[in-house]
């Protein structure tokens, strides 16, 4: 029995729709990475990109449990004296709520180069209104 190993051409890609009015941040964002990295394809291999597009709305409403709010940090760095910035997720929140879900995904992808590639398959918007509705994308339930 040969092994099977998929090519780029073999990859039929789908767009799934999440909406995370109400859905919790960690628990939304592992399972929309295994959709983005395609661990849920039966033929899956962890060296080629085989995930599919998902269209995150409402990135605002997402529920964060606990004191996440108040408590979780996000930090950065220039590279520069006097560079560190430091913001709590309710910050964050009110600026930039999408970024809160780019970043619990791109926590949850391995550190490679394919990580760059799978995150462009990521769309979230702040509002319910997209720009892929040419795409059909698919509702997806996130409870399993």
């Amino acid at each position: 029995m040969k092994t099977y190993a998929p090519k780029e051409a073999d990859i039929q890609r789908k767009w799934f729709l999440v909406d995370a009015d109400g859905q919790v941040l960690g628990r939304m964002a592992t399972r929309i990475a295994t959709i983005l990295r395609g661990k849920d394809e039966p033929g899956y291999a962890p060296n080629v990109d085989m995930g599919d597009f998902v269209v995150v709305i409402n990135a605002e409403k997402v529920k964060l449990t606990g004191n996440k709010l108040n408590d979780k940090l996000y930090q950065s760095h220039s590279g520069y004296p006097g560079g560190f910035k430091e913001q709590t997720a309710s910050e964050l929140m009110e600026k930039h709520p999408e970024r809160i879900i780019e970043n619990a995904i791109k926590g949850m992808l391995p550190r490679n180069r394919l990580r760059a590639k799978i995150l462009k398959k990521l769309k979230v918007y702040k509002g319910s209104a997209h720009p892929h509705e040419a795409q059909n994308p698919e509702p997806l339930t996130l409870d399993k």
